[in-house]
């Protein structure tokens, strides 16, 4: 039977999501930002909690793991190179790894570049993929911990999903991400009309996530660092990928 999903908002900008696999009735959160917004996702849905997958340790993301533990007995699968520095886990996994949920089986990515210990859920079957803060819509995490290089591969895990995948990410950056985007491939047709969806989307209350591989790869410009276009907006024409990424990335760490 198909997995069901509930994004929702949490904190000022983050996204929650809940996964449920409906042959079993078992539930996953995809990490943890706050009690109160999980329990009212969960309220709405009628789902009942059996897991928290984390993919990182930032506080944002873990807040809420030991509250809603005490209150749903749930079971916290966490990244073993955050470890002890996450409370109320009950498993460790790496790249490598599978993390279940009821019937579902996610293939686990190490994804460093955000920090160290951060890690994906790639559910294959389901083409469904949870991002954190490595990938978002028409953007990327910050880099921190790890180098610009090991956020390039991790991205690189995510470009060659196939298109249909949807991409559930940690916050809801997309009306800021456009804009970056926009001056970096001013003349992108296909984000010029993401922009304008994200723009409806945002004054009816909504938030363009997931987002779809393929989307990504036609408006995202931090997947599109091997176009020509690309590099010659950051001056790295000739450049490899690699070199444009970083050179976009500390341009969007500087742009308001």
């Amino acid at each position: 039977m198909p997995a069901e999903i509930h994004a929702f908002r949490c904190l000022e900008d983050n996204i929650g999501v809940l996964i449920r696999d409906s042959g079993t009735g078992a539930c996953a959160a995809i990490d943890a930002p706050e009690e109160g917004a999980v329990v009212k996702a969960l309220e709405e849905t009628g789902w009942t909690l059996t897991d928290i997958l984390v993919t990182h340790r930032h506080a944002d993301h873990v807040d809420g793991i030991v509250p809603l533990k005490k209150r749903y007995g749930c079971r916290v699968v966490v990244p073993k190179k955050a470890g002890e520095e996450i409370w109320g886990f009950d498993a460790v996994v790496a790249g490598g790894d599978t993390a279940k949920v009821g019937g579902l089986v996610a293939q686990v990515w190490d994804t460093p570049g955000h920090c160290r210990d951060h890690i994906a859920f790639w559910f294959a079957n389901e083409k469904v993929v949870f991002a954190g803060d490595t990938l978002f819509t028409l953007g990327c995490g910050r880099v921190s911990e790890s180098t610009y290089g090991e956020m390039w591969a991790s991205l690189g895990k995510f470009a060659k999903l196939p298109g249909e995948t949807k991409v559930y990410s940690g916050h809801d950056y997309v009306l800021s991400n456009a804009r970056f985007a926009l001056a970096v491939e001013p003349g992108n047709a296909a984000l010029q009309a993401r922009a304008k969806e994200a723009e409806a989307a945002k004054a009816e209350g909504r938030f363009l996530i997931p987002t779809t591989i393929a989307e990504e790869r036609a408006t995202n410009p931090f997947l599109r660092a091997g176009e020509p276009a690309v590099a010659k907006a950051v001056d790295r024409d000739g450049d490899g990928p690699e070199a444009v990424f970083k050179a976009l990335r500390e341009w969007k760490n500087r742009f308001r």
